[in-house]
């Protein structure tokens, strides 16, 4: 298994009655969305009374904030794992196949990271920001390399690097089993992304 395809585990969650509740509750974010889930909602998904959220979790919204920090540092893993190749050119291919076949595999965690954001508190929003800094400059410094390297031709560093990130992590947004395999719509992603900014 790559880095890409490991099933997120979440054994470092004790106990097992907390880690349901996260399970449950990365289901519930994904498909009602942070703000109409209740937690009812989410002790229901555990099998559990909506007061047992309450022994393991303080709120709702540090459960979106465990889901989101391990969600970012894995997807972060990702692009460190990935940022291989002899040219800027096959590092970028590669890093923006593994970031959209991630998030085309575990696009049910990622739609709750990348799109409840708003929701979280300003201390755990700042948190998962500085990793989300980290997986931009991993593709700005890919992108600013090919460009001293002469293989790339960026006239804005910062928004090219935003929309190279834009087409991985809208997969989650729309992605399910059947409009395709994780990988091949990696490899798509990646050549869309190199024409971006071929010399």
């Amino acid at each position: 298994m790559s880095a890409v395809t490991d099933p997120l585990v979440w054994e470092h969650v004790q106990p097992a009655a907390a880690r349901r509740l996260l399970t449950g509750a990365i289901d519930a974010f994904a498909e009602r969305g942070y703000q109409a889930t209740t937690t009812r909602d989410i002790a229901s998904r555990a099998g559990m009374s909506p007061a047992a959220l309450y022994v393991h979790y303080p709120s709702k919204e540090r459960l979106l904030f465990e889901i989101s920090l391990y969600g970012h540092k894995a997807a972060l893993e990702v692009l460190r794992t990935a940022d291989t190749g002899p040219t800027a050119a096959d590092r970028l291919r590669s890093l923006v196949t593994a970031f959209t076949a991630w998030h085309a595999e575990h696009h049910t965690i990622a739609r709750v990271v990348q799109y409840e954001l708003a929701a979280l508190s300003p201390e755990h929003l700042a948190e998962v920001a500085t990793i989300r800094r980290a997986i931009s400059t991993q593709i700005e410094q890919v992108l600013a390399d090919g460009v001293r390297a002469g293989e790339f031709v960026v006239s804005d560093l910062p928004g090219t690097t935003l929309a190279v990130l834009s087409l991985s992590i809208d997969v989650a947004r729309w992605y399910t089993p059947h409009r395709g395999e994780p990988a091949t719509l990696g490899k798509l992603y990646a050549d869309l992304a190199h024409r971006m900014v071929q010399a």
